[in-house]
């Protein structure tokens, strides 16, 4: 199941997060395969990488590609188009360090959010975006032309731009502290 990584390594994986390049595209293609019942194929990912706004990275462990993500960039936003876990490297920190790279490229004067689609069926996603503090902003009916199936437009906000019921917890937790 886990074939592929010691005993060590799934411990928490430590990856290197860089550019994708073209000698990626069959290990992102397995990784997207093993992950997504309706997957994207390699021209759906080479016509999104085309355009000017869109970045594609990897996460390698060693030589290996383990995950990747896809995301456009715009005035005030990241947005991720795709983002998957090779099913033999989840729950080890890989996608933990994945979505901090991202967050990492937000400033409070200029790109304030992260966004991005979740299937209402994806349940360990919605689990684990929400666990990086993304949070369900709204219902997208419909969403997928594939299946007809709802998606949840999931939303990250950096810095001050937190809501304030966040705060409200951040200030009891440190009330707590303070005796």
């Amino acid at each position: 199941m886990n074939a592929g990584r010691t005993e060590k390594e799934k411990e928490q994986a430590r990856v290197h997060i860089r550019w994708m390049i073209r000698r990626d595209m069959p290990e992102v293609l397995q990784a997207e395969q093993l992950s997504f019942e309706y997957a994207w194929n390699e021209e759906d990912f080479l016509r999104c990488l085309r355009q000017r706004n869109c970045i594609g990275m990897v996460a390698e462990h060693g030589e290996k590609v383990v995950g990747f993500m896809i995301y456009e960039l715009h005035k005030n936003k990241l947005h991720i188009l795709n983002f998957a876990v090779h099913p033999a490297w989840r729950r080890i920190g890989v996608g933990v360090q994945m979505v901090a790279k991202l967050i990492s490229k937000l400033s409070s004067h200029r790109r304030t959010r992260i966004t991005l689609e979740v299937r209402e069926t994806n349940l360990a996603a919605q689990l684990f975006f929400r666990k990086q503090e993304f949070r369900a902003v709204r219902v997208l009916r419909a969403f997928y032309e594939d299946s007809g199936e709802d998606a949840f437009l999931m939303e990250y906000r950096f810095g001050d731009d937190v809501g304030e019921d966040l705060d409200e917890t951040v200030n009891r937790i440190a009330q707590y502290e303070e005796n």
